[in-house]
């Protein structure tokens, strides 16, 4: 045994206590999933709710590890396990291609709507987002970062 296992896992009161730390090794969870675990488990179910905090040894939370097991047996019946570790933002292309809302290929045709307005009306003008969403649909905010980019490549390129 480490030390470290040492401080993840300990005998208080007679029985087991564990860590946060090891509760994301025994539930492959990440930290952020076990914090919310724990500060939503008065939302939850009794049968599904979180264990309480059973010592605070040295500023660590521990719980007892028998109402951690048994939590995490029933969460995996109930709720399952295919979410964990998919916390946080898809991984996209960093243009707001992140598996959800307007595809990129959209987006880019609304770049390219934007960029030939501005082309000819020569350079942004005020209300341009607004004037293509009511031209070709959508929200205005859509439009808004279509003519933002668009800006970009325009004083980038010019009017090539």
């Amino acid at each position: 045994m480490t030390s470290e296992d040492r401080t993840e896992r300990r005998v208080y009161d007679g029985r087991f206590v564990v860590s946060r730390a090891w509760v994301v090794g025994h539930t492959g969870a990440s930290a952020a999933t076990v914090a919310r675990w724990y500060a939503q488990r008065a939302q939850q179910p009794p049968e599904r709710c979180f264990p309480e905090v059973a010592c605070t040894l040295a500023g660590t939370h521990y719980y007892d590890q028998e109402a951690v097991e048994s939590f995490w047996s029933v969460w995996q019946e109930d709720v399952g396990t295919g979410r964990l570790q998919a916390a946080g933002r898809r991984p996209g292309d960093g243009r707001g291609n992140h598996g959800g809302g307007h595809s990129r290929a959209q987006r880019d045709q609304a770049v390219a709507a934007a960029l030939a307005e501005l082309r000819q009306a020569g350079g942004y003008r005020r209300g341009l987002a607004a004037q293509l969403a009511r031209e070709h649909g959508g929200n205005e905010r859509l439009w808004q970062r279509a003519v933002t980019e668009a800006r970009a490549l325009y004083e980038q390129h010019g009017q090539d």
